[in-house]
């Protein structure tokens, strides 16, 4: 694809320059994103007056530019993943307790983690080499091909699987055949189509529409499903914390598993609220 390797060669170029060169740049984009392009700006306020009620004006706007800030250093830290190994990628994101997972492999459990498009949720390809478990990705293929390749480059550079959702029991069932215990990563917070739509909740303040791919995969194998929780410490560091949810999804009640971790993302967002994708149109879908 040559305009591929022309669009990887200029991110090739800038990723070269290390992260304290790069995040003036962040700013300098802050600048134009937020104020001038005004990026999704009717979008993000409106996510932020629905889901904040209680919130002034002044605090909402606050949040968005905070979000608009760390928008443009995610999209430079993603850029960074072109040049940073695993050793310097590990003294950036500190997993806090993964020995959750050593435990579960013992036991000879299938593991599910969830995350939501919060902190830098690309860089958890790092887990590949944290954890027993061979770290597999489930993702929505880009309608961008050049974006689309360039992204699963990036999620595979660590040793990462990546597979499009719609071929995730296949893929499961071949790595069962092989005996290979897997950890499949889900993004719980996009919003599915609206002919797939089968359960509502409240979600930050909201009647939403939520994925039960999570739920029916994890009871059909009997996995184990945590929460994975991302906190920013500074720039360019992040810590993981990892909450179990449940260790054998098949005795859990019904939406069980979807009400928790919708749950846990929503604590993490009240916590720090410019974190999550707030540029996404996650409401789209309103309950006729």
């Amino acid at each position: 694809m040559f305009w591929y390797k022309i669009f990887y060669g200029l991110c090739w170029l800038l990723a070269l320059l290390p992260l304290r060169c790069l995040y003036p740049v962040c700013d300098l984009m802050f600048v134009v994103v937020c104020y001038m392009v005004r990026y999704r700006r009717k979008v993000v306020m409106e996510n932020l007056r629905r889901s904040f009620p209680e919130k002034t004006e002044r605090e909402r706007w606050l949040i968005a530019r905070k979000f608009y800030r760390f928008m443009c250093d995610l999209f430079i830290e993603t850029l960074k993943v072109i040049h940073i190994d695993t050793a310097q990628m590990h003294r950036r994101i500190h997993y806090s307790n993964p020995e959750i997972f050593d435990d579960l492999y013992r036991k000879g459990k299938q593991v599910f983690f969830v995350t939501g498009h919060y902190g830098n949720w690309e860089w958890l390809a790092t887990l590949e080499h944290t954890i027993p478990y061979h770290h597999v990705t489930l993702y929505q293929p880009l309608h961008n091909r050049i974006f689309d390749k360039f992204f699963y480059d990036l999620r595979t550079k660590y040793g990462t699987g990546a597979i499009p959702s719609q071929a995730a029991i296949r893929t499961i069932n071949q790595y069962r055949q092989e005996n290979r215990m897997t950890a499949l990563c889900f993004l719980s917070d996009q919003s599915p189509h609206r002919d797939a739509i089968q359960y509502w909740t409240t979600f930050l303040n909201q009647e939403t529409p939520i994925y039960l791919g999570i739920e029916k995969l994890a009871k059909r194998y009997n996995a184990a499903v945590v929460y994975y929780e991302i906190r920013r410490v500074k720039r360019g560091y992040y810590e993981v914390d990892v909450t179990p949810i449940t260790e054998n999804a098949a005795e859990t009640g019904e939406m069980e598993i979807t009400d928790k971790h919708v749950q846990l993302l929503e604590q993490t967002i009240r916590r720090a609220p410019q974190y999550w994708l707030w540029s996404h149109r996650r409401w789209k879908h309103k309950r006729v």
